[in-house]
């Protein structure tokens, strides 16, 4: 996740998904991810204190900032690279299981009150984006069961 100044999702040549201020999520799913998982990491993002409030403290979520978020569907996060040359991506949930958590997990901002612009499950895309701070942070939902 990064939060940004602004950033685009474009495929086939068109704008599928752009936003301002805001959040860029990267978001991979693994086989053992299921709907409370999609739904802890929404509450996760939406609620994070990753933005300015007026004395410069990051004490502001995305929706306090008037921001949005940008989800990206990336399998590739889940890849292993650790031997060889070409990464090895066993650990990436099958498009048919990973999809669904997607939507759920833009469902779940949606419903949290974040706006949220998407990217394009299974096709090449070009993601642009403006890194502010930089603030950069890989979320990762916690083994076995899932917090309240």
């Amino acid at each position: 996740m990064q939060r940004v100044s602004r950033a685009s999702v474009t495929v086939a040549g068109g704008v599928s998904g752009r936003i301002d201020r805001g959040l860029l999520v990267l978001l991979g799913a693994t086989h053992d991810d299921g709907e409370a998982q999609a739904d802890w990491l929404a509450a996760k993002v939406a609620g994070l204190r990753v933005f300015a409030d007026a004395e410069g403290k990051m004490n502001r979520d995305v929706r306090e900032a008037d921001g949005a978020v940008l989800v990206v569907p990336q399998f590739t996060l889940y890849g292993d690279a650790r031997r060889g040359r070409r990464p090895e991506f066993t650990a990436a949930a099958r498009p048919e299981h990973a999809e669904p958590l997607v939507d759920r997990f833009c469902a779940a901002l949606v419903a949290g009150g974040v706006r949220v612009e998407r990217g394009v499950f299974r096709v090449h895309m070009n993601v642009e984006l403006v890194n502010d701070g930089p603030v950069t942070l890989m979320i990762e939902t916690p083994a076995g069961t899932v917090p309240a």
